[in-house]
């Protein structure tokens, strides 16, 4: 049925990385969610007056917040492919983020709302009328929604969608409040204990906590979340493909919506090379790698010493060093002045975010100590850094 819906209604559904066929898939999720919920919706909010169940009801304006949901989430993707203008150069791809922010907020008003509902039933129960018809179209629904959840999922990774992949988590925790809603039905029916206001309050948590879950989840790429270790790996790889490039450091991504990213790195040149032919390397490299990685590539270039024997063995010892006393450490910008009673080793050290200002100058001055060890005459020039890439993934 998925492959079917996506052949029929999304067009050239295997171009993943052109934006209009991300609309599509988009649009499609939007429309089946709104349908499907609008339809359990009525079917729920029915059988919940019939029986007066608040956990039922309250699992039915559940559903009727995913339609809304669903509304928001084609809106804010057809205004996310809107194309960049004077005011907004990097596109409108956020709008896509600030849709999901927005639906999760909805999500989080339904679980309050229930919540109070919840505890006044609680106080003041009402008796649970029975009707196996109600029961089988409810454990009906919990497949509806079990579908959606695949069908959200999967779309979600084809387009690495996080809205989509939110989706499909709040259809996954529809169909554990709506199997909880269930059990409460069966005990009322068979031990005469009403539990609906307590399983309508676990309901409500459940909800609420979903909510926070998608707002957490669309609040990342909005506040700036680090680099991929993926990604920064395939980036580097490729432009350290090419000859006449020896190394890169300092990698930033911006990302400006789904497929939409801009990002700029150092790439270490030979310094004795022609900066004529270096430059056009670097060119080439921007050109190449944006259009195979799909965002918008800035190459800075850094000119290196690779053949001084002196400044190669210097470096070498000082790696040794800074593994030594952390193995995350890492340097770049490396560059030796020679004097006659002082030799200046200047760089970058990229340290993780764990350190803090107290720990940095401790580790600076254990650096320099240990540098000294090796010759007297080393004076460390050290600039601290932080790799803007995502740690712990």
């Amino acid at each position: 049925m998925i492959q079917f819906l996506v052949r029929r209604f999304v067009k050239n559904h295997e171009d993943t990385e052109n934006p209009d066929v991300r609309t599509a898939y988009g649009i499609l999720s939007s429309v089946v969610g709104i349908f499907c919920n609008v339809l359990l919706f009525g079917v729920k909010m029915t059988i919940g007056t019939l029986m007066r169940s608040m956990a039922v009801m309250a699992d039915a304006f559940n559903n009727l917040s995913d339609a809304a949901s669903s509304v928001i989430g084609f809106v804010g993707v057809k205004m996310a492919n809107k194309p960049a203008d004077k005011d907004h150069p990097f596109g409108h791809g956020r709008m896509e983020y600030i849709a999901a922010l927005i639906v999760s907020f909805l999500v989080i008003e339904v679980g309050i709302t229930f919540f109070k509902s919840s505890i006044e039933k609680i106080r003041n129960p009402e008796e649970l009328v029975f009707s196996w018809i109600s029961f089988i179209i409810l454990a009906l629904s919990v497949g509806v929604k079990l579908w959606l959840s695949v069908f959200n999922r999967v779309l979600g990774r084809r387009i690495d969608s996080k809205v989509m992949l939110a989706t499909a988590a709040d259809s996954m925790g529809d169909v554990i409040t709506t199997t909880a809603t269930l059990v409460s039905i069966i005990v009322c029916r068979f031990s005469g204990v009403n539990i609906d206001g307590v399983v309508g309050l676990i309901v409500s948590i459940v909800v609420i906590m979903s909510g926070i879950s998608i707002a957490r989840d669309t609040l990342e790429p909005l506040i700036g979340k680090g680099v991929d270790p993926k990604l920064c790996g395939e980036i580097k790889e490729l432009v350290e493909s090419y000859d006449g490039i020896v190394g890169t450091h300092d990698l930033i991504v911006h990302n400006y919506g789904p497929g939409r990213s801009m990002a700029s790195i150092h790439a270490e040149v030979p310094r004795d090379v022609d900066i004529e032919t270096s430059h056009e390397i670097i060119d080439r490299a921007e050109r190449e790698v944006s259009k195979k990685l799909g965002l918008f590539l800035v190459i800075h270039m850094d000119p290196v010493e690779v053949h001084d024997a002196r400044v190669l063995a210097i470096k070498e010892k000082l790696g040794r060093v800074l593994h030594a006393l952390d193995d995350r450490l890492t340097f770049h910008d490396f560059r030796v002045v020679f004097g006659k009673e002082q030799i200046n080793l200047i760089f970058d050290l990229v340290v993780p975010f764990t350190y803090n200002e107290e720990e940095e100058l401790k580790l600076s001055q254990q650096v320099m100590a240990l540098m000294q060890e090796v010759d007297a005459r080393y004076q460390c020039v050290i600039t601290m850094d932080r790799s803007f890439v995502a740690e712990g993934e």
